[in-house]
């Protein structure tokens, strides 16, 4: 085919000679694969892995009601998806099915009334069940599940401060308040009920938790409670793969990829969550997840498991073979042995420490981290570690050493192999720093102006400089009533009669010229119009199977139109169109792979998936740390740590962008709360900003060029993320060298003519050109950037193939 035939002709040819790769048994294996490297084996005192021979008993409505991950976006329609009773059924376990059949029955009900996989109640159970399950088998499986999914939070707390067309997305809350009375973070009376009554009468207990985000886990350490597995949402065939670890069939090899607390209030970001719909403070400021546990007095005391953790069935043993320090980076080789009686994967964890200065650090922090190939009993694999200096410096916003400036400081930093982030062990290497050490010199990007402290390594606080308040909705001309412009589509552009032989307008360059190296971009983007580009720099309509809108779409030009879908647990097309995707893993669980290849792998199989449908641009990773656990749509992040989540999305990408359509990183940055996402002013410390929450960001951009960015709905520190320029063109395109594209989310409540001057390229799904010729006649719209912005949506186009 020639250069853009899918995208102009629709073709929707196989990729595969004549075999179609989307949704395919090679792919749905591949969804299997990850589910079973991320699932994490939380405990087990010997009962795991069982016999299928023994008979067994599963306990639980989400036995049958299995989340495959979280709703909105980050949804996949698949041929099908199989629970966790499908899976032990398939390999043929010994059910109680009186049991199944009356959670299958309640279950029905309970859809037939509006509920949905996740959003439904535990039943009640008859004693003659549990009486008829305990003369059955001598083993219970209890089974726990969540659902969670865009635009609200894991609570009954919604904000209605303007319209939404989006039905689920107001009547979520409403069913979280009926079935979660104290919040799905913990257990509810009708799954304590069903608990105890499982361990009553079952000397074998199992737990198994289909969830996408952090619940109170302090139940699992009861005597009654033998083990315990994350099974995370699995995807598609998450159920079978629960399955093989329970059954011994596969050896879990997860690991944790947040701190699980006992109480949401445990974290410090809990007590401002929902204290304004109007903001959000970062009062603990770099001191998240394990950063906070480990170093604040007495917050480790609150932790259930770890970041890091996860037990496997066998054993290994891992030692430093050397260490050096070279190029900016200490380097360490090392061995890890399989010292068990079963084959299995090991995941070593790279930490270091710094001295806390006068910056103040967390006790320790992850720095890098590998994953072994699977090991034979015996068995041994090398792998090397890096951090680089200028990873392991603090950044000083306040001046104390250096303004605006990454700093090295003077002191002994340790470095540790790791079970775990409580699980330290001995330094295996030392490195003492004689003096300060400026390893970047910037400047300030994006301040705070209403922060009024934040949290110290000791668990006090000290106070910021404050600002002048700055009005997100500021605007040349008026602003357009907010709601309205949500779920908007593109405006349809009409061309004039043209002729069949002279397609283009006459005498104009064409962009396939610049493709073929006749012309340059600058060239091509020199001939057009204002008001061309003004077209160029908005959402276009849909076309083929997408649902998403695309961009381009300047036929007289040349410029085709690229459509986008919708990630990141698989490329979402709508049920209409009949065709079937491969639903992964939610991110969560991807991530709990700590397995990079296996990340670089999905990426390449949803971007054949999105190439083989005419499809340019998949909107995925997303890569927000999770701050809180209450954010509703944490299952669709990695984790609370950046070098996870960053190592983790640049994998990805890099398997997404080697089949020539595009990846678009989201969402740009502290989109950590949905809960009224397109007002909240996320107001967090510069520091925090360049050490958490831009953190995973600059290692993709770095490590794997995405084509695309995606600005978050969200404000930041007093400017809406979608018109920062400090965010947009100082940190991204300035200090990081970013030459991709930036689009807005979908219908931001961002002024247009702001984000074009901001350097946001694209506006999604639809733009609004008379906006921008509205705010040009004022003398607000910048030319010389609207240029510059069209000529990277142009070189975007020019990628794909």
């Amino acid at each position: 085919m020639n250069k853009w035939s899918r995208l102009l002709f629709q073709p929707s040819l196989p990729l595969d000679g004549d075999k179609r790769v989307t949704g395919s048994s090679e792919h749905i294996a591949l969804s299997r694969k990850v589910a079973e490297e991320g699932m994490v084996l939380l405990k087990n005192d010997g009962i795991l892995p069982l016999s299928k021979e023994k008979n067994l008993a599963v306990f639980g409505k989400a036995a049958v009601d299995y989340v495959k991950g979280g709703g909105g976006s980050g949804d996949v329609y698949c041929k099908y998806v199989h629970s966790l009773v499908d899976g032990l059924t398939a390999r043929g376990a010994l059910l109680y099915k009186p049991l199944i059949r009356f959670y299958e029955d309640e279950l029905k009900t309970q859809y037939e009334n509006g509920r949905c996989p996740g959003m439904t109640a535990e039943p009640a159970l008859p004693k003659e069940l549990i009486d008829g399950a305990a003369a059955f088998a001598d083993t219970a499986l209890i089974v726990i599940n969540r659902f969670s999914g865009e635009g609200w939070d894991r609570s009954s707390i919604e904000c209605n401060n303007e319209f939404n067309p989006w039905e689920s997305e107001t009547s979520m809350p409403k069913i979280a308040g009926q079935i979660f009375p104290d919040g799905d973070f913990y257990l509810t009376k009708e799954e304590i009920t069903m608990i105890e009554s499982v361990k009553e009468r079952f000397g074998r207990v199992v737990a198994v938790l289909n969830i996408g985000g952090v619940i109170d886990l302090r139940w699992l350490n009861d005597d009654g409670i033998n083990a315990a597995l994350y099974m995370g949402q699995g995807g598609m065939e998450g159920g079978d793969a629960a399955a093989e670890i329970l059954l011994g069939m596969i050896n879990p090899s997860g690991r944790l990829v947040d701190t699980y607390a006992g109480s949401h209030e445990d974290y410090p970001s809990t007590a401002g969550f929902h204290e304004s719909f109007d903001y959000v403070n970062y009062t603990e400021d770099i001191y998240v997840g394990y950063r906070y546990f480990m170093t604040v007095p007495g917050a480790k005391d609150k932790v259930i498991y770890p970041f890091g953790y996860g037990l496997s069935y066998t054993s290994f043993e891992t030692s430093l073979l050397s260490a050096s320090d070279a190029d900016g980076s200490f380097i360490f080789n090392v061995k890890v042995t399989n010292t068990g009686d079963r084959a299995g994967k090991e995941v070593v964890q790279l930490y270091y420490s710094a001295p806390a200065g006068v910056l103040g650090k967390p006790v320790a922090e992850l720095g890098d981290f590998a994953k072994t190939r699977e090991l034979q009993p015996g068995e041994s694999q090398m792998l090397t570690l890096s951090v680089s200096r200028y990873l392991m410096s603090s950044y000083d916003d306040l001046g104390k050493i250096a303004d605006a400036s990454y700093v090295l400081e003077k002191g002994r930093y340790d470095f540790y192999l790791a079970k775990d982030s409580l699980r330290l062990g001995d330094s295996v290497y030392s490195f003492e720093n004689s003096e300060d050490i400026i390893t970047s010199k910037l400047s300030h990007q994006l301040a705070p102006v209403e922060l009024k402290e934040r949290m110290l390594s000791d668990g006090s606080y000290e106070a910021l400089p404050l600002g002048e308040h700055r009005d997100i909705n500021e605007s040349v001309i008026k602003k357009m009533e907010p709601g309205t412009e949500e779920a908007l589509t593109p405006v349809v552009k009409m061309r004039d009669r043209f002729c069949l032989t002279t397609p283009f307008k006459k005498g104009v360059h064409i962009l396939s010229e610049v493709a073929e190296g006749e012309i340059s971009l600058d060239e091509f983007v020199d001939q057009l119009t204002v008001e061309e580009m003004i077209h160029l720099s908005g959402g276009q309509p849909n076309t083929g199977v997408a649902n998403t809108f695309g961009f381009g779409n300047l036929p007289e030009y040349g410029v085709p139109s690229a459509m986008t879908a919708d990630g990141p647990a698989g490329v979402r097309i709508a049920p209409e169109t009949g065709i079937l995707t491969t639903a992964f893993p939610c991110a969560t669980l991807m991530a709990s792979s700590w397995n990079t290849e296996i990340l670089h792998a999905v990426g390449k199989a949803g971007g054949e998936e999105l190439k083989e449908n005419n499809l340019a641009v998949w909107l995925t990773p997303a890569i927000n740390i999770h701050r809180s656990p209450l954010c509703g749509r944490n299952f669709e992040y990695y984790s609370e740590d950046p070098i996870v989540a960053g190592k983790m999305g640049a994998a990805l990408v890099n398997g997404i962008q080697e089949n020539h359509v595009g990846a678009s990183v989201k969402h740009f940055c502290c989109n950590n709360k949905e809960t009224n996402r397109k007002h909240s002013d996320s107001r967090v410390s510069e520091r925090a900003l360049r050490e958490i929450y831009l953190k995973a960001f600059e290692i993709v951009v770095k490590e794997s060029d995405p084509y695309t960015i995606m600005s978050a709905y969200n404000a930041v520190n007093g400017q809406r993320a979608s018109e920062s320029r400090d965010l947009l063109t100082g940190i991204l395109k300035g200090e990081w060298g970013y030459k991709g594209m930036v689009t807005t989310d979908w219908w931001t409540r961002g002024e247009h003519y702001k984000e074009v001057n901001a350097g946001n390229d694209l506006k999604m799904g639809n733009g609004f050109d008379e906006r921008l010729i509205e705010a040009d006649k004022l003398g607000a719209l910048d030319h010389d950037q609207l240029k510059a912005n069209v000529k990277r949506i142009l070189a975007t186009i020019l990628k794909f193939d």
